[in-house]
């Protein structure tokens, strides 16, 4: 059973109130959430390159698309992560177009410090918003964020920006603490996925939470440790995540130029 912590703006004395409750249904193996999502349809790929960087990147689009997933990778990954891309394939699933891109080029890759230069990692995603609203193909559709680890606080970032047209962002044990100065501004609609047994890192998302004024929810998934490596856990942070998006992008209101609704 996957564990829930909700919360939502609103709060009372500027904290966070958190109910938790179970719904097995969300598990990636019961029919009610694979009835969820659609059987892949006809992916197409092309490469692409985001910014002055010319950072390297793979743009998925779906038939009949719901918005645009772009993610942000953690450190010491990139665009070929397998976690992310398996993440990807679901979200296909539920009509959601994908955009994996390199947030580093090669030689600032080999300095770890780089993975963790937040305002850096969220000022690449600013690149790859800009990118996607020139793009005739996906240009008009709405955006969430994905982030894993330290990509999760550059997504934040991002998504706070006073400018950013931002439907929605996931976090997959991701770090919200790195961008503390910036969760109050955050105004999409925020789901913080973490293994129960990342205690570490859940009782830094806890503290996020009561940070942030958007609307935000909180996923435990049993068992589950900071890469949900075990049997399963992968399959449902990816199952939880497209929910997320299928649902608030497909409500999204167009904040940004040339946009328009998704088709129904």
């Amino acid at each position: 059973m996957v564990n829930r912590a909700a919360a939502g703006a609103g709060t009372i004395d500027g904290q966070s109130r958190s109910t938790p409750e179970g719904d097995a249904s969300m598990y990636p193996g019961s029919s009610s959430a694979r009835a969820t999502a659609m059987a892949p349809s006809a992916a197409i790929s092309r490469p692409v390159r985001i910014g002055p960087e010319q950072l390297p990147g793979e743009l998925t689009r779906v038939a009949a698309a719901l918005g645009l997933v772009i993610f942000a990778h953690g450190s010491g990954s990139g665009r070929l992560s397998p976690r992310n891309r398996l993440v990807a394939d679901v979200l296909h699933g539920y009509r959601l177009a994908t955009l994996l891109f390199d947030l580093l080029t090669d030689a600032e890759a080999g300095d770890r410090a780089h993975s963790f230069d937040i305002p850096l990692l969220g000022d690449r995603l600013a690149q790859a918003l800009a990118w996607q609203r020139e793009q005739p193909d996906v240009g008009r559709l709405p955006v969430g964020l994905f982030g894993a680890s330290t990509g999760a606080a550059a997504a934040l970032c991002a998504a706070a920006a006073p400018a950013a047209a931002v439907a929605a962002v996931v976090s997959r044990g991701g770090r919200p603490d790195l961008a503390a100065g910036q969760l109050a501004r955050v105004r999409a609609p925020t789901l913080l996925i973490v293994g129960a047994c990342d205690t570490e890192v859940l009782a830094l998302n806890r503290q996020a939470m009561r940070a942030m004024r958007c609307k935000t929810r909180l996923e435990l998934v049993p068992g589950a440790t900071h890469l949900f490596g075990e049997p399963g856990a992968l399959e449902t942070v990816a199952h939880l995540t497209g929910q997320w998006f299928a649902t608030h992008l497909a409500s999204a209101t167009p904040p940004w130029p040339n946009a328009e609704r998704p088709r129904p």
